[in-house]
């Protein structure tokens, strides 16, 4: 039976119902599903590595080196940890540790370098800007580069600059309605020409008002809507000290050989003899602080003489502070020169790199060692591991690290710099390169050694008698230990110290 025009109209809106009907309802499944899928991408992202994670990321040798407001110690196996309060008397803990928080804020005003603020650059900033490298002396004006206005038109355009430590003007010839403040520390530009505008721009000048040493003024760059921030840096540079090494550069010109003595003449005379055998006209510089001193009468050595164990580090002030030479090497009185005591090779790496000091071995051992630093908000954590931290390129035989053993070639002027702090004054060795953390580069090579003189107690009476003398003096007490490690609570502001 043939179907009626109205039967096929009504089938024909059926289908078209229910086709909309199954529309809607996969639109809806697949707005469901999507939004899951969204969701769990968004939860696959937005989330933060476990601590676990966190911290296995940024582990060397065996320390969290990542950012936290406080550091610690840990104890772990084969590691000696000392907590530094430990060695405070109690009874002079809370006065000690306010004395120490009050030169710590000294020291933060005298260094205002190591609390710079952190500079965040906006997203699509129409301002053009430096944002590192700018650096003027004190009292001296530059032109900053690289200021300028771009991508945005306006009916009438104005940029503000303003500086805290110094003074701005341009170098362009307008009238004072375009630019306004000059001289002053806010600089004011009104134009309606954009060329103008950045020619303007390209021509300010930053002139230092305040005499500092070194010091970062935050400078603002502002247009109608952005508002950048740059730093500018004052600083007044050193002159440089040089050392004429003589038109023949000999070894004699270059360096001389420093040590510290203490009632072992016997083995002072050996090691000077085992020197000049291989090094015939190097100066020796011997400081002595021993109790009935002996001459020491040979050609090219200077002897001084010091109060009676006056020190250890004490001596080694004395004895670099007359080098006159570019470089020292310093060894102990009871070492031998060898034909494997090349001078000239450490004086090689020191010559062709930036490091400050490079060590040698004493009979095959570098004893080089890493010196780790934390910071934290009520003190700080150092972590000695030996080893190095890398190869020194160039030198297949040396490596770049924190500390050496005590036979090493350096710059005079930059272990001056640092200076061996006169309170220590038996054994110490390490904490000169703690003093000189940030300051010294330091490299050892395991090619270049130097020998050592025998520990066999001496046959001759008196040479025994004269070993017995220096051992007291020699021997790490627990007072001496005690007394350091206080020290380094204090002077270093060291919470914790460990070694491995």
């Amino acid at each position: 039976m043939a179907k009626s025009p109205r039967d096929i109209r009504m089938k024909y809106y059926f289908c078209i119902l229910l086709f909309c009907i199954v529309s809607v309802i996969l639109v809806v499944c697949w707005w469901t599903y999507a939004n899951q899928i969204k969701g769990e991408i968004s939860e696959a992202h937005i989330k933060l590595l476990s601590p676990e994670k966190y911290k296995s990321l940024f582990i060397y040798n065996g320390i969290w080196l990542a950012p936290k407001n406080q550091c610690e110690c840990p104890k772990a196996d084969h590691v000696h940890v000392y907590q530094m309060e430990d060695y405070i008397d109690k009874k002079d803990l809370a006065s000690v540790k306010e004395r120490r928080r009050k030169e710590f804020e000294h020291y933060q005003k005298r260094y205002p370098s190591m609390t710079q603020d952190i500079v965040i650059a906006k997203p699509n900033m129409p301002l053009s800007y430096p944002i590192q490298g700018v650096e003027v002396m004190p009292l001296h004006m530059i032109m900053i580069p690289g200021l300028g206005l771009h991508g945005v038109t306006e009916e009438k355009y104005q940029v503000i600059l303003r500086a805290s430590l110094g003074t701005l003007n341009t170098l362009a010839d307008v009238s004072d309605d375009v630019v306004r403040g000059r001289g002053k520390k806010e600089l004011i530009i009104l134009t309606s020409d954009v060329e103008l505008l950045n020619f303007i721009l390209e021509h300010v000048t930053y002139t230092s008002v305040v005499y500092q040493l070194s010091a970062v003024d935050m400078m603002t760059f502002e247009s109608r809507d952005h508002v950048a921030q740059f730093p500018v840096i004052i600083r007044q540079p050193s002159l440089p000290k040089l050392i004429d090494p003589g038109a023949d550069r000999k070894i004699s010109s270059l360096v001389t050989v420093t040590t510290k003595t203490f009632l072992r003449y016997h083995k002072l005379r050996l090691l000077i003899k085992s020197i000049r055998q291989y090094y015939p006209d190097i100066k020796i510089i011997v400081a002595d602080d021993s109790e009935v001193p002996e001459k020491i009468i040979e050609e090219n050595v200077e002897h001084y003489l010091m109060p009676f164990g006056k020190g250890w580090f004490a001596g080694r002030n004395l004895a670099i502070s007359q080098v006159t030479t570019k470089y020292y090497l310093w060894v102990d009185d009871d070492y031998l020169f060898t034909e494997n005591t090349k001078i000239e090779k450490l004086l090689d790496v020191l010559e062709r790199t930036n490091l400050d000091m490079v060590g040698g071995s004493v009979k095959g051992d570098t004893y080089s060692f890493q010196l780790l630093y934390e910071q934290g908000d009520d003190g700080d954590c150092l972590h000695l591991r030996y080893g190095s931290f890398h190869k020194l390129d160039g030198f297949p035989n040396c490596v770049v690290t924190s500390g050496v053993v005590n036979f090493y070639l350096a710059h005079t002027d930059k272990s001056r710099h640092v200076g061996y702090d006169p309170l220590l004054q038996r054994v110490a060795h390490s904490e000169f390169f703690v003093d000189g953390l940030g300051i010294l580069l330091v490299g050892s090579c395991s090619d270049v050694s130097v020998s050592h003189q025998d520990h066999n107690p001496a046959s001759d009476p008196n040479l025994a008698k004269v070993e017995d003398q220096y051992k007291p003096f020699r021997d790490n007490t627990d007072a001496q230990i005690k007394f350091k490690l206080a020290l380094h609570y204090f002077k270093n502001r060291l919470k914790c110290y460990s070694t491995r």
